[in-house]
């Protein structure tokens, strides 16, 4: 019928009263994505300071529209992807931080929550349930306002330098949402600050590769489809292995992967009650040696980035 409005889905009457809010305040509407002053003073100051001493690198960033909201999808090897995932982009990048980023304790805890929160950062509760619908809601409210989102599918960061199995909440955004998705790939940042340390190497260049935006509008209507959800989020997960050319596993969520390294240390060095897991529940590239000693120190060589890998994809 002539003059037909679709529908835009299960989150229309969520996107219609942000855009008559958005249309209330045209007037008034700040530039630079809406956003504290303080993430512009840190990004030209601790920015400029990072380019200078460790020297990333980045690829593709012309891929993410400079208007409009976006939805910013990377692997996640280390805390630096923080700093280095939103560096070459002229526009402000919001992630959804863990909340232990804003309940610490003593200096530090205010520190880090005074940081994050300057930055414009989303504290969100990993726990599920609830607390995930929240974390969505929280999403879904910046994408509505125009901004750029920034996730980490895997949920953790990666314990060996894998790429691990995404999390179905991305493919929820990106339907919801309909904004563009974007995939990125974080390059050699477990080199250059592996988890647990503090002390980067400068030896390593971290670098980024902005993907170009995917498109998924033959899955709109589907936000409640389980099997849509997760033929979304693999095929992002897919595309962003393509670009840090990482080994992916599927089948196997980060977390899980991180009891398995604890579990099959434990048993190599055959502590006392600790029951061996069985081999079955092992990964074929988990169940040979160690991937991470008990002093933190890698075992196998992992599979997160290398001088070869950098030089083929920055050319590429």
């Amino acid at each position: 019928m002539a003059g037909a409005r679709r529908s835009g889905g299960p989150f229309e009457t969520f996107r219609s009263s942000t855009t008559r809010q958005q249309d209330s305040r045209r007037k008034t509407r700040r530039t630079c994505d809406d956003i504290p002053v303080f993430y512009w003073v840190a990004k030209y100051t601790l920015g400029v300071a990072l380019k200078v001493i460790f020297r990333p690198w980045s690829r593709g960033s012309k891929n993410v529209p400079r208007r409009g909201p976006v939805i910013l999808v990377s692997n996640h090897l280390s805390f630096a992807d923080h700093f280095f995932v939103a560096t070459p982009l002229p526009r402000k990048v919001v992630f959804l931080a863990k909340s232990e980023y804003f309940t610490g304790t003593g200096v530090k805890g205010l520190l880090s929550k005074a940081f994050f929160i300057g930055v414009g950062q989303i504290p969100i509760d990993r726990t599920g349930g609830d607390a995930s619908e929240r974390a969505l809601r929280s999403g879904l409210r910046v994408l509505a306002e125009g901004n750029v989102l920034g996730i980490y599918p895997e949920g953790t960061r990666s314990p060996d330098g894998r790429l691990y199995k995404g999390k179905t909440g991305v493919a929820r955004l990106a339907l919801e949402s309909r904004a563009s998705v974007v995939p990125c790939a974080m390059i050699d940042t477990f080199e250059f600050l592996p988890p647990g340390s503090l002390h980067p190497s400068l030896k390593i260049r971290p670098g980024v590769i902005f993907g170009k935006p995917m498109e998924f509008a033959r899955y709109y209507g589907k936000e409640s489809d389980r099997a849509a959800l997760r033929a979304v989020t693999d095929e992002i997960m897919a595309e962003i292995a393509k670009l840090s050319g990482q080994e992916y596993l599927p089948e196997l969520y980060a977390a899980r992967a991180k009891e398995l390294i604890v579990a099959v240390n434990a048993d190599k060095e055959d502590k006392p009650g600790t029951q061996p897991l069985p081999e079955k529940e092992l990964p074929p590239t988990l169940s040979a040696d160690p991937l991470q000693g008990a002093d933190g120190r890698l075992g196998l060589a992992h599979a997160s980035g290398s001088a070869d890998r950098w030089w083929r994809l920055s050319r590429a």
